[in-house]
């Protein structure tokens, strides 16, 4: 079950991506690597796992793999933490749509500020809704906090 609830939400990611023309899959390996401290650089910290893709400004192509050209690319950057729907009683707008965020998610918001968005889409209809942590937690209806354990 597991497995299938992550292949979903891949699959919704990738399609997301997909419907954006200066969207690109958050880098991978020694990229990631290399963009994180860039980053750090700057003062932001953030997590890897905090972010599903980037939007470049003018849809600039960045080499994440050098320091320099990342640095550069910082201020037309726009990292998004996507959210995808493929439940039907989910209405135009979202209205009924429940999801998670993660505290990792909501710091890389926090630390990003405008340069963080997080994209809802509905895999059904092909809506996709750009928000922000502070604008979806002030639109809840309920909010039902957890604690994840890994031993």
């Amino acid at each position: 079950m597991a497995r299938v609830t992550n292949a979903r939400g891949a699959d919704g990611e990738i399609a997301a991506i997909a419907e954006m023309d200066n969207w690109v899959p958050r880098p991978k390996g020694p990229a990631l690597k290399v963009l994180l401290s860039a980053l750090q650089s700057r003062g932001i910290s953030i997590k890897g796992s905090s972010f599903d893709a980037i939007s470049v400004q003018d849809s600039r192509v960045v080499d994440f793999t050098k320091l320099d050209e990342v640095l550069d690319a910082i201020p037309q950057m726009c990292f998004v933490e996507i959210k995808s729907a493929s439940q039907r009683r989910v209405k135009p707008g979202f209205d009924g749509y429940f999801f998670a965020l993660t505290e990792a998610e909501i710091q890389a918001a926090e630390a990003l500020g405008s340069q963080h968005v997080v994209a809802l889409f509905n895999k059904l209809t092909g809506e996709l809704l750009l928000s922000s942590v502070p604008e979806i937690l002030a639109r809840a209806r309920s909010m039902n906090w957890q604690l994840s354990i890994q031993l």
